[in-house]
């Protein structure tokens, strides 16, 4: 485990609020290796979600230096940093944000649309990423017709489907009782042991204690950062 996938340093965002400037991330050091599963934690308003999105290049940094696999994220046009977001990144977020009109099948091949993989392809793909995250029998059906956590593990099989060097997830089991949270974070779990970078965003420690390394935000900055012992590790 020695590529290094995520590097950051001095990583800031500032946002003005009138006349007043919100410093939610102010100087994060950062380095995050491949096959690495990390829960960044943090009450609300420690800049855990606002860093998520630098390191998903959804937002920009204010100040510091961001690298994904190698490159200088800051150097990056924006057709660049689109095909980053699309193939390099995988996201699963606390809404699930799927088309509710669509089969299961149909939202995970959406990012090979916007890929331009063809249709024989994009369906064989998708069909592999549902199949793997256990929902082979649900592959027609639309979210309205699933539960909570069935509709998660499609998002997990969409943010899959085009084989992201790193997975990122927010909240991901936020609108999700305690049973169907356990059984996310077990599928992300094995995801990890087969090779997959996988960070993700929470402020439950239950959820946390899933993740084999721990960084802990408060106020912007980072106040501990520290392997979970009691989680054993295959990669």
């Amino acid at each position: 485990m020695n590529d290094v996938i995520i590097r950051t340093e001095g990583l800031q965002k500032h946002y003005v609020l009138g006349a007043e400037t919100v410093r939610a991330v102010r100087g994060v050091d950062l380095t995050i290796h491949s096959g690495e599963f990390v829960a960044i934690m943090g009450p609300s308003g420690s800049g855990k979600s606002t860093f998520m999105n630098m390191i998903g290049c959804l937002d920009t940094p204010t100040a510091g230096k961001y690298w994904l696999d190698g490159q200088l994220v800051s150097t990056l046009s924006e057709d660049e940093l689109a095909r980053v977001r699309n193939q390099a990144i995988g996201f699963v977020f606390q809404t699930f944000n799927l088309l509710p009109r669509a089969t299961a099948l149909h939202n995970v091949e959406l990012p090979l649309i916007y890929a331009g993989v063809g249709g024989k392809e994009r369906r064989e793909r998708a069909t592999e990423k549902l199949r793997l995250v256990g929902l082979a029998d649900r592959m027609d059906h639309k979210p309205p017709e699933m539960s909570g956590g069935q509709r998660q593990r499609v998002a997990v099989a969409r943010a899959l489907v085009n084989e992201p060097a790193l997975l990122l997830a927010d909240e991901p089991t936020g609108n999700l009782d305690s049973t169907t949270s356990e059984e996310i974070m077990v599928q992300l779990r094995a995801l990890n042991e087969a090779g997959q970078t996988i960070v993700i965003v929470t402020h439950e420690r239950d959820i946390a204690e899933v993740a084999r390394r721990q960084v802990h935000l408060r106020d912007g900055l980072i106040e501990r950062d520290f392997l979970n012992s009691t989680v054993e590790t295959t990669v």
